[in-house]
């Protein structure tokens, strides 16, 4: 594919300076060939969208208008595309169609067999079109960015997209004339409240009351819980915890079994859902992968400290889940049997969890 975007004309926000940054980023690269972008950004201290605009790897860029409904609007016109959504600890990438997105304000899915989105566009702040050079040719990405520079959600063309409406895209959506880098800091996490002062009984009770699996979010909010914390409370019969290579363990009885589960991987701005056998596993060095062709997932396996087996009941009997976090207690990823609403949960997937993570655990 060829290469069509042009270099952002824009100063990165990074008290480099925009050539110092890429020249840094230039000898990074030299003493160790393949250092991904984000993690050289977090060796020379700035974000992957300031790293990316320096241009220090090569990369030809073009800031976009933030108007991120239109521009998803139009990657349904693209073809196959690759969608890649991450957190710290795990990567998710789903190639297929990308279908176009509904929003109810600032909520967005995008559904479809391969590529299933959740898009909270609050987190939202910056839009970038990509054009690299590899071994294979020219690669064009899209990339999406929080007002700090970390990186959300990126889109990738593979073989069989339509280079000319990728170029189309960029044109109407290109800053012609970008101002200045901005970026903000991103808001602290809250503090949650001591577990002295949580209502376990009310919240207990709620949880025991809860009809769907997407009202635990609101019960959370209700009683002022980060997640990690309501598990530790809620007690064993609702969610008990297991050794973080439990992970590992599901992902492996799951692809030996063939029972088809559903991934689910996200940040602040998005959640990226794999729905479907796994096959192909690969551990190398700390990471854990799976290979499909369809579906790859990179994990992080010492990143991750937490794994819970969590269930809760709904109109459609007990659905089971394995939560993973990371030492900061944020969810990196969450696991379920293949399902659709108003259906009970796949029986082999809840004997897998139950055998898998008890072995996990010992």
């Amino acid at each position: 594919m060829t290469a069509i975007v042009t270099p952002s004309a824009s100063p990165t926000a990074s008290p480099l300076g925009l050539d110092t940054l890429a020249a840094r980023h230039a000898e990074l690269l030299a003493q160790e060939t393949g250092l991904r972008r984000r993690s050289a950004a977090d060796r020379l201290g700035v974000s992957e969208l300031e790293l990316l605009l320096a241009g220090g790897d090569g990369a030809v860029t073009a800031r976009l208008r933030p108007e991120f409904k239109d521009i998803l609007g139009r990657v349904p016109s693209l073809g196959p595309v690759m969608a890649l959504t991450r957190n710290e600890s795990i990567v998710h990438e789903k190639t297929g169609p990308y279908n176009a997105p509904s929003f109810d304000g600032m909520v967005g899915l995008v559904l479809g067999d391969e590529i299933d989105l959740r898009i909270f566009l609050w987190a939202w702040a910056h839009a970038v079109a990509v054009t690299e050079s590899s071994p294979r040719g020219d690669r064009n990405s899209l990339h999406f960015f929080d007002k700090a520079g970390g990186a959300l959600h990126k889109i990738y063309l593979v073989e069989g997209s339509d280079l000319a409406a990728f170029e189309a895209l960029v044109a109407a959506f290109v800053l012609a004339d970008p101002a200045p880098l901005a970026l903000e800091a991103l808001a602290p996490a809250k503090t949650p409240l001591a577990d002295s002062a949580i209502d376990q009984a009310g919240f207990v009770a709620g949880w025991d009351g809860l009809k769907d699996t997407h009202e635990f979010h609101g019960l959370l909010m209700r009683f002022k819980l980060a997640r990690q914390q309501a598990l530790r409370l809620a007690g064993e019969a609702r969610a008990r915890p297991v050794a973080p290579l439990s992970l590992r363990a599901v992902l492996e009885a799951a692809a030996s079994a063939e029972t088809p589960i559903m991934v689910f991987v996200g940040n602040p701005g998005i959640i990226q859902i794999h729905t479907g056998p796994v096959t192909k596993l690969l551990a190398t060095g700390p990471w854990f992968n799976v290979l499909d062709p369809a579906f790859n997932l990179h994990i992080l396996e010492p990143a991750i400290t937490h794994a819970w087996v969590v269930y809760k009941p709904t109109d459609d009997g007990t659905i089971t889940s394995l939560e993973l976090f990371d030492a900061s207690e944020t969810i990196v990823a969450s696991l379920f049997g293949k399902r659709k609403p108003g259906q009970a949960e796949d029986p082999a997937w809840r004997a897998l969890v139950a055998g898998a993570a008890t072995l996990g655990a010992q």
